[in-house]
């Protein structure tokens, strides 16, 4: 009972405190092509009509259990470029993902697994320090941030979590996301999600502004982190009433960490696995295995 009004609680303030879009899919053409080698399948698109079905199941590639690999074979390494080449291509062809059709996530699983699979980074979640910016996700984009996560975590049931996010999706529906950043330090990870938020229908005034939020981490494996949430804040409205309000003035800052320890009394741990990780991209998941591809800023 008190999870559940913690997890309304959140998603009532954070509905007011900034609203945030995210995955909506619309469907585009595609075609699929290989190149047939003995190594590790690279795709290679061209992005003309064709309607027929994909050629594999995508549960195939999602096991339930993942285990990090290490690859040491210098020759990998145009492999690995051309993969990463592949799935920049297509987030920049969805938008990040958002308007990707059946087939097109299909291939972007693909590519994810086979990255994954050529991960040439020891202990990859101790060597994630640094910006990045999401690039292309398999589910709604404010999903990345850690005060989502430690909703998912509190409800404990992916369908009902599912379902709280596509109705928060829906209900923010006049607002737009823009860059979405991580900055992961040692011990710590903050979450910006730049947003535009419109005031109402018919009026062409968007509010501007950026959602931090920043949680503890801890490494606890070679492939995984717990994170904790603590606080979130908006900044950098556009504005100038609202921003001086919000950076000079009020200084608005929500202990949603505090807030957990007094209704749960603790806060939520959130787990979240890189397999993936090298000098320009890396890729983490969540506890539902829904991707978050992030290059380095």
């Amino acid at each position: 009972m008190y999870s559940l009004f913690a997890v309304s609680a959140l998603l009532f303030i954070e509905f007011h405190f900034a609203s945030v879009a995210g995955f909506g899919p619309r469907l585009l053409p595609s075609r699929i092509a290989a190149t047939g080698k003995s190594t590790p399948l690279v795709i290679l698109r061209d992005y003309v009509d064709d309607s027929g079905p994909s050629d594999y199941d995508t549960e195939d590639l999602l096991p339930e259990q993942k285990e990090v690999t290490v690859d040491e074979n210098e020759e990998d390494a145009l492999i690995r470029d051309a993969l990463k080449r592949e799935l920049l291509l297509l987030a920049s062809v969805t938008n990040r993902g958002e308007y990707a059709s059946g087939d097109e996530r299909d291939i972007a699983i693909d590519l994810v697994a086979q990255l994954e699979a050529l991960n040439p980074t020891a202990q990859p979640a101790s060597n994630c320090q640094g910006e990045w910016d999401l690039c292309l996700s398999s589910t709604q984009f404010f999903r990345s941030s850690p005060f989502f996560q430690a909703i998912r975590v509190v409800l404990n049931d992916r369908a009902m979590a599912d379902n709280a996010f596509d109705l928060h999706d829906r209900a923010t529906s006049m607002s737009r996301v823009g860059r979405v950043r991580q900055t992961v330090k040692s011990g710590e990870l903050e979450s910006e999600v730049d947003l535009e938020v419109g005031m109402m229908p018919g009026i062409p005034i968007r509010i501007k502004g950026t959602v931090v939020t920043s949680a503890k981490l801890a490494v606890v494996s070679d492939q995984k982190w717990e994170l904790q949430v603590q606080n979130t804040k908006v900044k950098g409205s556009n504005i100038p009433i609202f921003n001086q309000i919000l950076e000079d003035n009020l200084q608005i800052e929500l202990p949603v960490g505090d807030f957990y320890s007094t209704v749960q009394g603790s806060v939520p741990v959130v787990p979240m696995t890189t397999l993936y990780v090298d000098e320009s991209m890396r890729i983490t998941r969540d506890i539902d295995d829904n991707f978050f591809v992030f290059t380095r800023c």
